[in-house]
């Protein structure tokens, strides 16, 4: 157990910023043991009609290994593209930003800040649920040994092993397009790809990369945008898919909270991508992938300016369309479904079978989960 603490305290350790404004040493550390034989003395410490079952406890280490997995690719944009200095753009408007930063600047003034709460935020997501899990007998989630993958090398990046790979994403876009509709994953509904985004880099690789034209650099701000919106409407329906499992009341409630912190993010993504998709930064070309204007012509399905989930079918097709975060079912936002979709993404290129086959385990183990 004092293992445990210890991986913990290294993951408090690594939200703070160093002066330069990045994050003092990667992502938190989460443990891939299963349930501890010696629980009896934490469990107590609830009385007998508190204890957490088998249920809440998989659905809590599949949510602290996912933030993990967040926190990593989180750390890898702040490093290169959140806010260096810590001191706000609007105080300090004269404060050097590298080429990539200047881009995502281009989609939002306040992207650098964006970028460092975000990452701070899934930090104290992993952090908060792995103490919670150890606070009540149970192992929290260490993925230690997986921090093996290489990450950019250009200058601002740390030289640290990773866990997830930015440098080679399949970033699903159909997200844009459905929230943008008023059918329903849930009830079988398909959606196309706003964007064809196949095997491009999300942050520069080398300093080559950072100093290449205008244009380049916006490529690649424009996929991280993307997959910015990807990632945190993942979180929102994985959340919510695991709210409806979750039994115990502070489990309800760790759902719905931090939950709704995820669908907070995405709501910013959500406006921060329209704006890699219109005038005056699109449209743009690079190596291949155009960011096209998406007001000329109009469509719809992919409006940049529709950044509220557009009302859908819900429950019953019958009843009136509903305005709501979707999917909720296991089989489109549940814990398998969230990591076969990250796996189809790319963020796991070059990881281990081992990796891959206790992700696995976790997401069985949570989606079997019932209240």
């Amino acid at each position: 157990m004092q293992n445990s603490r210890d991986n913990i305290k290294r993951s408090l350790d690594r939200r703070s910023f160093m002066k330069s404004g990045l994050l003092a040493g990667g992502a938190a550390t989460i443990g891939t043991g299963l349930l501890a034989n010696g629980t009896a003395a934490a469990a107590q410490e609830w009385g007998e009609n508190r204890r957490l079952d088998a249920g809440d406890v998989a659905i809590l280490r599949f949510l602290a290994a996912a933030e993990l997995i967040e926190s990593d690719l989180w750390v890898q944009y702040a490093e290169l593209g959140g806010l260096n200095s810590g001191i706000p753009l609007e105080v300090d408007p004269n404060q050097p930003l590298n080429s990539y930063q200047a881009a995502l600047q281009n989609l939002d003034g306040d992207a650098t800040q964006y970028i460092t709460s975000n990452t701070l935020d899934e930090i104290s997501h992993a952090t908060f649920l792995n103490g919670y899990l150890e606070s009540n007998g149970a192992d929290p989630v260490n993925f230690d040994e997986f921090l093996t993958l290489q990450g950019s090398r250009a200058t601002g990046a740390q030289n640290i092993g990773r866990l997830t790979n930015l440098m080679h994403l399949n970033v699903d876009t159909s997200w844009f397009t459905r929230y943008r509709s008023a059918k329903n994953p849930d009830f079988g509904a398909t959606f196309p790809q706003a964007l064809k985004i196949t095997d491009r880099r999300a942050i520069p690789v080398d300093d080559a990369d950072l100093n290449g034209s205008a244009a380049h650099l916006q490529v690649i701000a424009n996929t991280a945008a993307f997959h910015f919106g990807y990632i945190e409407q993942g979180g929102s329906s994985l959340y919510a898919a695991m709210n409806q499992k979750a039994k115990h009341p502070e489990v309800i409630r760790i759902t719905l909270g931090i939950g709704g912190d995820e669908i907070a993010h995405f709501l910013e993504w959500v406006d921060f991508a329209g704006n890699a998709v219109q005038a005056p930064v699109a449209p743009v070309t690079d190596e291949g992938l155009t960011f096209p204007d998406f007001f000329h012509p109009l469509n719809p399905q992919t409006q940049p300016s529709l950044i509220f989930p557009v009302p859908c079918d819900f429950i019953r097709p019958n009843l009136p369309k509903c305005s709501v975060i979707r999917p909720l079912s296991d089989e489109f936002g549940g814990a398998v479904a969230t990591i076969a979709s990250f796996t189809a993404d790319g963020l796991f290129v070059g990881q281990s079978k081992k990796f891959l086959r206790t992700l696995n385990e976790l997401a069985v183990a949570a989606d079997a989960a019932t209240r």
